[in-house]
């Protein structure tokens, strides 16, 4: 049996190309269309989401030491800056409303810093993996072209971004690569039903999809808990930190059941990053942005979730992520409500309510 051969570690130094990959709109025919409502709904997420990288990404320039990662960290603020502009540049050539979003009231830039700059690289993984899965899923939703232009060049310029995270935690030996498996002697054909098995009878190893998805759902909830761990620590209101514990007990619970199931089969898997937190207990993010902060990126893990359950043959594996996605929607729920009841949750774009205006007649 032959087995891949581990690469070796490479030195970050292509820049992106700005030039290339502007995120200016080419003019077209059909500009001055009105917005449908998945164009409304994605540039609405799209605002949101940048502006509160913004605030994010901020904190982090202002402490990171490493030139290596300054450098990537600055690549990605640049990027999302651009994004946020060209959004607000379209709807307000539409008079649509722009967004609150998130402001400098949301950033404490004389807080001390809450992260070691190795975990950046992770962080810049961590939330580019759900930038990608909003932009690229909008691009075949929209029909208007310079918003199908603008979510295309979103998609390329956040994969060249990936591309230097990736050879950054490469060059900084931060990066846990998914395991190695042998390469099958032949094709051939699924002859047996115990290929489903999971509980009982004979099962099989897990297939490379299996182990694909348990690797990046584990690589997702190490960063994801090293934040709520970032959180809890500094959340202002005792009820956001309850919140964040939470949370935190969630990811350790389904970063240690999926490690499990790629140990039983002697792989290895990505390793929790929580001592790349700080011990600051003061916070450079208002307690509305870190409520949102993980009301969307536990929203994204619903779809990832779902991504990994539709590619697990083995019952067993799509019995936990089923499971699991409950909790994650209970736990997104509950944040919701919270941020409602402090009004801080905005409103998305929503079809017209005909009853409510027939009522006012």
């Amino acid at each position: 049996m032959k087995f891949i051969k581990p690469t070796a570690a490479v030195e970050v130094t292509r820049p992106i190309d700005n030039a290339r990959s502007s995120t200016e709109v080419t003019p077209s025919s059909d500009i001055g269309q009105a917005l449908t409502a998945a164009e409304q709904g994605k540039l609405w997420a799209t605002y949101l989401g940048n502006t509160m990288a913004h605030c994010v990404l901020t904190h982090m320039l202002l402490h990171v030491e490493d030139p290596i990662i300054k450098d990537i960290l600055t690549q990605a603020h640049n990027v999302s800056n651009q994004f946020s502009q060209t959004t607000k540049d379209i709807l307000m050539k539409e008079e649509f409303p722009v967004p609150i979003g998130f402001t400098e009231a949301d950033l404490v830039k004389s807080a001390p810093r809450l992260f070691a700059d190795e975990f950046y690289l992770h962080y810049l993984k961590y939330v580019g993996k759900a930038g990608l899965s909003m932009y690229s899923i909008a691009v075949p939703l929209v029909s208007r072209s310079d918003v199908r232009t603008f979510f295309t060049q979103c998609v390329t310029q956040t994969l060249e971004l990936m591309n230097l995270v990736n050879e950054g935690l490469i060059a900084k030996g931060l990066m846990a690569k998914p395991p190695y498996t042998p390469y099958p002697e032949r094709a051939e054909f699924i002859q047996k039903q115990s290929y489903l098995n999971g509980f009982f009878g004979d099962v099989r190893p897990l297939q490379a999809m299996e182990i694909t998805h348990l690797y990046d759902n584990i690589e997702n909830t190490a960063t994801s808990k090293a934040v709520l761990i970032a959180f809890s620590q500094v959340a202002n209101s005792e009820q956001a930190k309850a919140y964040f514990l939470r949370g935190k007990e969630i990811a350790e619970k389904h970063h240690a059941q999926f490690t499990r199931f790629l140990e039983k089969e002697n792989l290895a898997a990505p390793p929790i990053i929580d001592h790349f937190v700080t011990t600051s207990t003061t916070s450079p993010f208002s307690d509305k942005l870190m409520l949102f902060h993980k009301l969307d990126m536990f929203t994204m893990r619903i779809r990832t979730y779902g991504n990994a359950l539709s590619m697990s043959a083995r019952h067993d594996i799509a019995a936990k992520y089923a499971r699991f996605l409950i909790q994650v929607g209970d736990y997104v729920e509950d944040g919701a409500n919270i941020l409602i009841e402090h009004e801080w949750l905005e409103q998305p774009p929503q079809a017209a309510d005909r009853d409510a205006l027939a009522a006012k007649k």
